[in-house]
C-alpha cells in the first residue's frame, strides 16, 4: 500500500530566503535548472465522461460558480466563456492584448495573465467586459488577496502587489523564477518551478519569508480550505502538502504518472489531479490523515489543466492539443 511520507523524512530541506539578484543553492545538482513541464502523453486515449469541442488549444481553465461560467485560455489571444449549465451552447470570446499563460478567480471574474503584454487582464464574469493593469515584468500567475492582487512576474522572479488599479511595490529576494501565487487566509506563498520551492510572502512587511523545497520537479499548486498549499510533484511523482506561515512539508504522497494539473473541490475536499503521462485524472480525498483515491477515470489526450464546478462536483479537464474540454461527474 502506497503510504505517506511525513515532513520530517530525509530530504526536506528548508530554505532561506536571500536578498542578492542571483540566489545560490547549495543542493542544486546541476547548473542548468529548468522548470518542470508535462509529460508528454499517448496519442490517443478513450476519454470517460461527455467531450465538448471548443475548436482551440486550450492552455488554461476555471470555473466559476458564482456567475455559473467556464473560462477557457487559449493559444490565441483570447479566451472562451462557456455556460457551466449548458456547455454545448456556442462559446463566447473575449479578446486579449495577447494568449493568457495562465487564469485564476477574482472577487468578480477571472483573472487573466498575459506575458507578452506585460498586463493582467481582469474579465468580469458572465459580461466579458474587461480591463486590464500594467504590470513593470512578465506576468505568470495572479491571486486576489482582499482589495490587493498579487502578481508573480517570472522574469523579475518577484511578486508585484496591486491596488487602485496599479502596482504598488514589488516583494523579491532568493527566487529563481516566480511562477504561481496563492492566497492562503492572511498569507501569500509564491511557487518557484526553477528552484522548485514554495516560500512564505510577507506583503505586510513586503519579505519573501523561507521556503522549503517542492519535490524533483513542481508543476501546479492550489490551496484548500484547511490553509494548506497542495502541490504536484511532476518530477518525483508525487502529491504534496504543505502549511503556511511558516512553510512547511506536511504530506507526501505518490503519485505515479506525471502528475501536473491539479484542482480543488472544497465542498468534497477532492483534490483532482491529472496524470500526464497516462492522459488519467485521480480524485483525491485530502481530509484525512493522508490522500485516498476515490476516483481515476481516462482523460483526453494530454490532459495539463484541470477545474471543478463546487456546485455539482463535475470535474472539467482540457486537453492541450486541441482535444476539447472533458465533463465528468463522478
Amino acid at each position: 500500500m502506497r503510504r505517506l511520507v511525513a515532513t520530517l523524512a530525509a530530504g526536506t530541506t528548508l530554505l532561506a530566503g536571500c536578498s542578492t539578484s542571483e540566489p545560490t543553492d547549495e543542493l542544486q545538482v546541476s547548473e542548468s535548472v529548468t522548470a518542470a513541464s508535462p509529460a508528454t502523453s499517448p496519442g490517443t486515449s478513450s476519454p470517460a465522461g461527455t467531450v465538448v469541442p471548443v475548436g482551440a488549444t486550450v492552455t488554461a481553465l476555471v470555473a466559476d460558480p458564482k456567475s455559473r461560467t467556464l473560462a477557457l485560455a487559449t493559444d490565441k489571444a483570447s479566451v472562451l466563456l462557456l455556460s457551466l449549465d449548458n456547455l454545448g451552447e456556442p462559446a463566447r470570446t473575449v479578446a486579449l492584448p495577447g494568449p493568457a499563460t495562465a487564469l485564476s478567480l477574482g472577487s468578480d471574474g477571472a483573472l487573466a495573465s498575459v506575458g507578452s503584454a506585460r498586463q493582467v487582464v481582469r474579465i468580469s464574469l458572465p459580461s466579458g467586459s474587461v480591463s486590464s493593469v500594467p504590470v513593470d515584468g512578465t506576468p505568470a500567475g495572479v491571486s486576489q488577496a482582499g482589495d490587493q492582487t498579487l502578481v508573480a512576474l517570472q522574469d523579475r522572479k518577484s511578486v508585484d502587489v496591486v491596488s487602485g488599479g496599479r502596482s504598488q511595490r514589488q516583494i523579491s529576494g532568493g527566487l529563481f523564477s516566480a511562477d504561481q501565487v496563492l492566497s492562503v487566509g492572511s498569507n501569500a506563498v509564491v511557487l518557484d518551478r526553477m528552484r522548485t520551492a514554495l516560500f512564505d510572502v510577507n506583503v505586510g512587511e513586503g519579505k519573501i519569508g523561507a521556503g522549503q523545497r517542492a519535490g524533483a520537479g513542481a508543476g501546479q499548486a492550489v490551496t484548500d480550505r484547511f490553509g494548506r498549499v497542495l502541490v504536484t510533484d511532476t518530477r518525483g511523482g508525487a502529491l504534496l502538502a504543505f502549511a503556511t506561515g511558516p512553510v512547511l512539508l506536511k504530506q507526501r504522497y505518490p503519485v505515479p504518472g506525471a502528475p501536473y494539473g491539479i484542482a480543488y473541490d472544497p465542498k468534497r475536499d477532492l483534490a483532482w489531479v491529472t496524470l500526464t503521462e497516462r492522459n488519467e485524472v485521480v480524485g483525491y480525498y485530502v481530509a484525512s490523515g493522508e490522500p485516498q483515491e476515490k476516483y481515476r477515470f481516462p482523460t483526453v489526450v494530454q490532459p495539463n489543466s484541470v477545474t471543478v464546478d463546487p456546485d455539482s462536483g463535475r470535474v472539467l479537464v482540457a486537453s492541450a492539443t486541441g482535444g476539447g474540454v472533458q465533463v465528468m461527474q463522478p
